[in-house]
């Protein structure tokens, strides 16, 4: 692991190119790992000289705010704290349901939930989860830049959304970041978003980059995951999506192997190439794994490897959709036709 971490700008913050995305330890991917694993992990990663973890209400509906809280907020001088508001849990009957709810009261209520559970007094980037387009993308832009000016967030970002949508909010404030899936795979930010971000100064967040595991080649067969796991519901792991997809990746092992690094480590390396704005916030349960992704930061791929990357996974040569019809329709980004 290098002394130091490739560092890039996160807003008006800077921070390791390479962060943290913390939901695999609460939510999304079947059983989570005990709290201790967890823990472990996160204290981990700050010692590896990570400083950029982002997490979210919806992420195990508040656990891991608070597994971020308890565990990270004795060093919270140390690292850049991301959150995020709009899809929140709405509980009637004891029962908690998921709920995409954009309206300034609830952002706002959100927000001071976090603040408790994240323990801290300012949450440094804090992004509108999910456009609730019942809501005008001003209003709820206008509720984040009251807690703004109360202190209580230190920058503002939006997720899953498209360029039209970023322009409206950034007429209303600035947008520090803009936070969605970006990967080899998943290329729908190339559309418009990206260079958007470029042009009005904002930082592209990539989730995701990994493809799920898809670009480890080391993702199980997806009949084996846990029934609660979200990747059963998205089209591209269906069985037969999936078969056709697995064969891109003798190819792309040989190239790792050419570049000299895992498959993750490429995959990492290769959006780092995609512009001094773009940092990425892998997610993993595993200290090995996070110890290898935050190695990529350092690479440097050749002109020729990126561009016989781009050639073989890309938006023409992955089959499925990420998300299905119900997931797709509460998202807010441009697709390719």
């Amino acid at each position: 692991m290098p002394a130091s971490l490739a560092q890039r700008r996160l807003g008006p913050f800077t921070v390791s190119a390479i962060g943290l995305g913390c939901m695999n330890l609460s939510h999304a991917y079947g059983i989570p790992p005990s709290p201790e694993v967890a823990a472990n992990l996160l204290l981990r990663a700050l010692e590896l000289g990570e400083t950029h973890f982002d997490t979210a209400a919806l992420y195990g509906l508040g656990a891991n705010e608070e597994l971020v809280g308890r565990t990270l907020s004795p060093f919270r001088s140390q690292f850049t704290l991301a959150s995020k508001c709009g899809i929140d849990a709405v509980r009637s009957d004891g029962v908690a349901r998921r709920a995409i709810d954009g309206r300034p009261d609830t952002l706002k209520k959100t927000c001071e939930d976090a603040l408790r559970r994240l323990r801290t007094d300012m949450i440094d980037l804090y992004y509108l989860h999910r456009w609730d387009k019942t809501v005008p993308i001003e209003d709820s832009v206008g509720a984040l830049a009251d807690l703004r000016r109360e202190g209580k967030i230190g920058a503002i970002g939006l997720s899953e959304v498209s360029a039209a949508t970023v322009r409206r909010a950034q007429a209303v404030h600035p947008i520090a970041a803009v936070q969605s899936e970006y990967s080899l795979c998943t290329r729908n930010a190339e559309i418009a978003v990206l260079e958007l971000c470029r042009e009005i100064g904002a930082t592209f967040v990539a989730f995701s980059p990994l493809a799920r595991g898809f670009l480890t080649g080391a993702l199980p067969e997806v009949a084996t995951l846990d029934a609660k796991d979200i990747r059963r519901s998205m089209p591209r792991f269906a069985a037969e999506n999936n078969d056709v997809n697995v064969k891109l990746l003798g190819d792309y092992a040989a190239l790792a192997d050419e570049a000299g690094c895992t498959k993750a480590q490429l995959a990492l390396a290769w959006l780092l190439t995609r512009g001094t704005h773009v940092i990425a916030i892998p997610g993993t349960t595993s200290t090995a794994h996070l110890e290898e992704n935050l190695a990529a930061g350092e690479l440097r791929l050749s002109a020729d490897v990126v561009t016989r990357l781009d050639a073989l996974i890309n938006q023409r040569t992955i089959v499925g959709d990420r998300y299905n019809a119900t997931t797709q329709a509460e998202i807010d980004t441009e697709n390719f036709a």
